[in-house]
């Protein structure tokens, strides 16, 4: 029971409500290209197998912000251009393996599934310990063209403190937290990995950003909450989407079965729609760069 609570406080503080996470003002300005801060740990960031990101472009990060503090960006506010990112949290936490393994489902293939029908591009914030649960998944959306995957920690853990009432990271385990995820992205085969990170529940302040300096990813969160977490209502989250997106918009949602299990049904209906407006779906490097 704790940890169906634990696992319900996450997905709250990733989208569905609830009490305000500890934040910090976003910094401004361009994105631009860059490599990872020669500064930063030799073991930070994305590290695809030998020979697989041969002709990749690098995805876009931002600049560090004042003292080495890790970027955030939480929406394209360039331009006009009717683009939006559709983006999920593939959660799991570190200590929920037993639950898995007594049947408990963290994964959604259907709703990859439909987002690969519907010819729609995304970004999916991934836990290192999802990635070791459903290996072939992770490598299968990692592999994909229309997809990239983008860390949301290994453990799922907080990096600020009150955070839904999640265990906290300490600050010296933040760096080594992040690069567990994506060497587990890695050793499940994963080519498509992205150096953006999305902190659990939503929360950060000064002392993560800055501890997380090293690890030279862009943080990203969202401007759209769709409150898919635990939602029973398809058409409920799909109407909170459809009345929050505007031109650049980052929207959040979740690829975890069990705690969001409405979200590919109300996929089929947000999608349509905003093609109907006009919309284009880009995941979030594309975002980024434009």
């Amino acid at each position: 029971m704790a940890a169906f609570v634990l696992l319900g406080a996450a997905l709250v503080g990733c989208g569905g409500g609830g009490a305000p996470a500890p934040v910090v003002k976003e910094p401004t300005g361009p994105a631009v290209t860059r490599s990872p801060s020669p500064k930063a740990d030799a073991a930070a960031g994305p590290k695809p197998a030998a020979g697989r990101d041969a002709g990749r472009t690098a995805p876009p990060t931002l600049a560090p912000g004042p003292g080495g503090l890790t970027p955030v960006y939480s929406r394209r506010t360039r331009g006009a251009e009717k683009v939006v990112a559709l983006t999920f949290d593939a959660d799991m936490t570190a200590d929920q393996g037993p639950r898995a393994a007594g049947g408990e489902r963290f994964d959604n293939p259907q709703l990859i599934a439909t987002l690969r029908r519907l010819k729609v591009d995304a970004t999916v914030f991934m836990t290192g310990r999802w990635a070791e649960e459903y290996p072939d998944q992770a490598k299968s959306i990692g592999g994909d063209p229309r997809f990239e995957i983008a860390n949301h920690s290994y453990s799922h853990y907080a990096f600020a403190s009150p955070c839904y009432g999640l265990p906290t990271v300490a600050g010296p385990d933040m760096t080594a937290d992040v690069q567990r995820a994506f060497d587990a992205f890695r050793d499940a085969g994963a080519v498509n990995v992205v150096p953006y990170f999305r902190f659990p529940g939503g929360c950060y302040d000064d002392a993560a950003l800055r501890a997380l300096g090293p690890a030279g990813v862009t943080a990203v969160q969202w401007d759209v909450v769709s409150g898919d977490a635990f939602a029973k209502d398809a058409d409920a989250v799909a109407e909170q989407v459809l009345d929050g997106v505007k031109p650049g918009s980052l929207v959040v949602m979740h690829c975890t079965r069990s705690a969001a299990p409405v979200t590919e049904r109300a996929i089929r209906r947000i999608v349509p729609e905003l093609r109907a407006r006009g919309y284009r779906f880009v995941k979030v490097s594309e975002l980024m760069s434009r």
